[in-house]
């Protein structure tokens, strides 16, 4: 591990959006399409995930000074960039003053390609070969045509982890953006392997801004887990904690 890594760096999930609702509805009543208006970049936070992402920038105002955000990096998508903004007005932090944000593309939604908006159900009737090999393959290799692997994820996202040891060491960094970034960013901090990050994804997903972080060693310089998929400031607020896979996410092996 790099010696220059920020001091704390905290990954959220985006709070719920519009897109989970509306994954639930259409899995619920066996539709092929995911009922969704938006361009997956465009979905926006529902009106629950507006509140959840209020209460967790409330949870930051309370931190001490020194244990505080410096630096936000969120993925583009429109329920990222709006849970890192809700979180910030919460919270009553000035960008350029208290807080640096930066929108960065290597964050963004891992791409689902032809399966895109499609159900477990319209996976399996509409490309049934392609279940097969996804059962087959496991989702950690697979790459739907027009999509990303995990692996794919995972190489956009070295190239951040260079450059937050590069631009942010030291610092205090939040990013905000998507439940497979929340698992590769572990699967890279952790040095984890396959076994261990699909074993870790079968536990369950990632709920709506769940807060992950990590601290620097001071004597090793390397990150150690502080928080793992932390709920308790939606609790305290009294936001109700969702676990729900992501629109487009296919079945788990």
């Amino acid at each position: 591990m790099n010696e220059q890594w920020p001091a704390l760096l905290w990954i959220v999930r985006h709070g719920q959006s519009a897109g989970n609702v509306a994954r639930d509805a259409a899995e619920a009543a066996g539709h092929v399409l995911i009922d969704v208006e938006f361009r997956d970049i465009d979905t926006p936070l529902s009106e629950l995930g507006v509140e959840q992402s209020r209460a967790l920038g409330r949870w930051f105002a309370k931190l001490p000074l020194h244990e505080r955000p410096q630096v936000v990096l969120a993925s583009p998508y429109v329920r990222a960039r709006d849970t890192a903004r809700l979180i910030q007005e919460e919270a009553g932090w000035r960008t350029g003053d208290d807080i640096r944000l930066r929108i960065d593309e290597r964050l963004r939604e891992k791409e689902f390609g032809i399966l895109d908006r499609l159900t477990k159900h319209g996976i399996r009737a509409k490309y049934p070969e392609l279940h097969a090999q996804r059962s087959h393959v496991g989702k950690f290799y697979f790459r739907p045509p027009g999509g990303e692997s995990w692996c794919d994820v995972i190489l956009r996202l070295r190239s951040l982890t260079e450059m937050m040891t590069r631009e942010h060491a030291g610092e205090r960094v939040l990013v905000v953006a998507h439940q497979v970034i929340v698992n590769c960013m572990r699967y890279l901090i952790e040095n984890l392997d396959e076994e261990a990050i699909l074993a870790i994804d079968r536990l369950g997903d990632v709920p709506n801004c769940a807060v992950t972080s990590y601290r620097r060693d001071a004597v090793s310089g390397r990150l150690g887990p502080d928080l793992v998929n932390f709920t308790a400031p939606l609790v305290r607020e009294g936001a109700p904690v969702t676990v729900e896979p992501d629109a487009a996410t296919a079945p788990k092996p």
